[in-house]
């Protein structure tokens, strides 16, 4: 007994998840600050919330080109791990910054709002980080339960409620046919460490035919299907965009899903490879139907919130085919196109939270006429941001398309990367539809209300220079992205 105790300290090695774990302590230690501040008085949260992600962003760069690994395997913080915990960090800042006014605009001005953010990170980058089945599924739940929260945060908003509501529900489902998933895979393996998985494959070559390994990777997949918004998982993202705060579908549009997409990478291509041959040949299938479907649907849509929750999904095809090419390109290119979403896609959005009255009715195509002309330096940014969405040049939506796209056409995946880009082309009539609305429609509305509030022009002014400058000089990162891939 006593050494089991002697070497379960030994394994325990706190480096290998100190970014989370400073980031946890600043989340509780501010969540205790809330009750002892004013009722209303969020601006001391907000600025102690994006300093403890400033900490923790130079503590996760310190791990860079020094992998650790803990807990008997089950954590490695490794170059993959830092690429992805500095991504969600930056989504956090962002959000942050352009929650505060947005908050005491609509009523809200609740201090749990950004500790809230802070463990959904936490949650991600154990996601990001875990190589054990266990691990992943602890860092999934802290970060879902804090999103159903934040989801259905506008307590007073039916919309809000049926956000919240629906995310919980269908979330949970989600989550159960995750579990499950491992739990079929650990009985087929007899265990649930990623490299012991792996090596099982390699040892016994009947497991790849096993029932119980098929229907556990079906499975699994299903449950990082629904948390990317892959269809034919995605029917929640409309709904829950549009009902949830406008800075919350922001974060969860980019944080999120980079989550999801760095544990669905580590499980499938770390413990999973060995089956290869049958899950590339559905996510295949499933990358071109949410391509198709995402942009198709969004055609139809006059919200502006509910056109990017489409959008959102057409944009998780997108990185599916790099998971489909399973090479270094597509792989880096993954990571690269997380970081690009992350910028166009909240840049987008912080206009939106400008642009937005108290309840937030406007946000319509209809609403948005003339806004090109009454505010020119909004409409500018939003343009670039539309553009980069687009996936044109030189902006970083290009450059990760095009390293995704490249990737699957060097695995030979040619017409995969063909319908890829006639989808991309699809989404250029919704894109533009938007700046013909804020540029050739008559003014309806004199936007007198929008502000420009510090955070949210800081946010902004943030995402435009990282949308032109990895669409300028993308190799740079690229090749960062190359060093993380496993």
């Amino acid at each position: 007994m006593e050494n089991l105790v002697q070497d379960a300290i030994q394994n325990v090695n706190l480096a290998a998840v100190m970014p989370s774990l400073v980031l946890c302590c600043f989340g509780m230690a501010i969540l205790l600050m809330v009750v002892f501040l004013p009722k209303g008085k969020t601006a001391p949260i907000a600025w102690l919330s994006l300093a403890s992600l400033v900490i923790t962003g130079f503590v996760s760069l310190a791990a860079w080109g020094s992998p650790e690994t803990g807990f008997y395997g089950a954590v490695q913080l490794d170059n993959f791990a830092t690429f992805f915990n500095l991504t969600f960090i930056l989504a956090g800042i962002l959000t942050i910054l352009m929650s505060e006014d947005y908050l005491q605009r609509e009523g809200y001005p609740v201090g749990e709002y950004y500790p809230l953010i802070l463990f959904i990170i936490a949650g991600a980058m154990w996601m990001a980080s875990g190589t054990d089945l266990i691990t992943i599924f602890l860092g999934l739940e802290v970060l879902s339960i804090s999103l159903y929260v934040l989801a259905g945060f506008f307590r007073g908003q039916l919309r809000s409620n049926e956000a919240g509501l629906k995310y919980f529900l269908l979330g949970s489902f989600s989550t159960a046919f995750l579990l499950y998933g491992m739990a079929l895979v650990y009985g087929a393996t007899g265990t649930t460490n990623l490299a012991g998985i792996a090596a099982a494959l390699q040892t016994d070559g009947g497991l790849l035919g096993n029932p119980l390994m098929v229907a556990g990777m079906v499975l699994m997949s299903s449950g990082f299907l629904f948390k990317i918004a892959a269809v034919p998982f995605h029917m929640w993202t409309p709904d829950v965009y549009h009902g949830a705060p406008t800075p919350v579908t922001a974060f969860m549009s980019a944080g999120p899903k980079a989550a999801a997409f760095a544990a669905f990478m580590r499980v499938f291509m770390e413990g999973l490879g060995g089956m290869a041959d049958q899950w590339t040949s559905l996510l295949w299938v499933l990358a071109v139907l949410t391509m198709v479907i995402g942009n198709v649907i969004a055609i139809a849509q006059t919200n502006i919130k509910r056109m990017l929750a489409y959008s959102s999904v057409a944009h998780a095809g997108y990185a599916l085919v790099g998971m489909v090419a399973f090479n270094e390109v597509g792989t880096a290119g993954i990571l690269f196109y997380m970081l690009a979403y992350t910028f166009m896609n909240l840049g987008a959005f912080a206009i939106l939270v400008l642009a937005g009255k108290k309840g937030e009715d406007n946000l319509t195509l209809d609403g948005f006429a003339g806004f090109g002309y009454r505010r020119p330096m909004l409409g500018v940014a939003m343009a670039i941001f539309l553009f980069s969405l687009m996936g044109l040049p030189p902006t970083a939506g290009f450059a990760g398309k095009f390293y995704i796209f490249a990737g699957a056409v060097q695995a030979g995946y040619i017409w995969l990367a063909i319908i890829g880009v006639l989808a991309s082309a699809v989404s250029l009539y919704y894109y533009l539809r938007v700046m013909v609305y804020m540029y050739f429609r008559d003014p309806v509305e004199d936007f007198a209300w929008v502000k420009m509030p510090m955070g949210a022009m800081v946010s902004i002014v943030i995402a435009l220079v990282g949308v032109l400058l990895l669409g300028i000089l993308p190799s740079s990162v690229m090749d960062l992205a190359r060093l993380a891939i496993f």
